[in-house]
């Protein structure tokens, strides 16, 4: 049995412009959060060779929404790798409210490499696989 993914945490606090009309964190803004974190994770943990090699772009969201979030809420966004096949890749990501660890979505989402120079889906070398999927043997 393979171990679990390592966490990357990305703290965000609740914005004025993230309220809707109902006065809590407007759905697509969560979504948001959940595209963030990912991209934050790619940004410190890939090489910078393959940084520069690779685009991502997501195929799916799936996102079960728990509880509001408000203004000023303190948030983490925690996200992990899952498994990969050639060009979909799963992350795992969930928002929790920090001052009372309630967990107030949870997010998969499936992304696409993307070579830059030609805008179409790609292979990654195997660094980026064993770094960004985890094995399902």
């Amino acid at each position: 049995m393979s171990e679990q993914p390592e966490r990357f945490e990305l703290p965000i606090t609740v914005l004025p412009e993230d309220i809707d009309q109902l006065g809590h964190v407007n759905n697509v803004v969560y979504l948001k959060w959940v595209q963030e974190a990912a991209i934050a994770h790619w940004t410190s943990a890939a090489d910078p060779e393959d940084r520069a090699a690779l685009l991502w772009v997501v195929t799916r969201h799936e996102i079960d929404y728990r509880r509001p979030a408000f203004e000023g809420d303190e948030i983490m966004a925690r996200t992990w790798i899952g498994t990969a096949s050639r060009l979909a890749f799963d992350r795992h990501t969930e928002l929790v409210r920090v001052n009372d660890g309630k967990v107030l979505a949870t997010a998969r989402t499936v992304w696409c490499p993307i070579d830059p120079g030609t805008g179409r889906p790609t292979d990654v070398s195997e660094r980026v696989r064993r770094r960004f999927s985890v094995d399902t043997d």
